[in-house]
């Protein structure tokens, strides 16, 4: 059965879609941006800081779901200018053990939503 999976700890959703989809033991989790759930502004001054927000909206929507970033199998990595791949890199290696790090893709794209530099979706599944 399909679960909606929704915290305040996260951005709201900008559209017809949910922060995340529970279905048996795997989460689905929409694409999150640097958006401030607290201020609903973007902060996107400094990509470093950019890709911690992001981070850190993927990781309260894992907490809700009684998970955490172990339990991600794969990411899919959106960046604006494939230039900042070492920046975004480097911050989300820091979420992840390097052994049991997930699989992912990352890709440039011509936009993002609200013209943000990155965008981060994962799939995570409680064992």
């Amino acid at each position: 059965m399909k679960k909606i999976i929704k915290t305040d700890k996260a951005p709201a959703p900008i559209g017809p879609y949910n922060q995340a989809i529970l279905i048996d033991n795997t989460l689905y989790v929409s694409g999150q941006i640097a958006l401030n759930p607290e201020t609903n502004e973007l902060e996107t001054k400094e990509l470093k800081l950019e890709t911690v927000r992001v981070m850190e909206n993927l990781k309260a929507i894992l907490t809700e779901a009684g998970m955490d970033f172990e339990n991600v199998i794969k990411t899919s990595i959106f960046i604006s200018d494939m230039n900042n791949f070492a920046k975004i890199n480097e911050v989300y290696g820091t979420y992840f053990n390097k052994e049991t790090a997930p699989a992912r893709e990352t890709v440039e794209v011509a936009n993002l939503p609200k013209f943000v530099n990155v965008e981060i979706s994962a799939i995570a599944v409680k064992s």
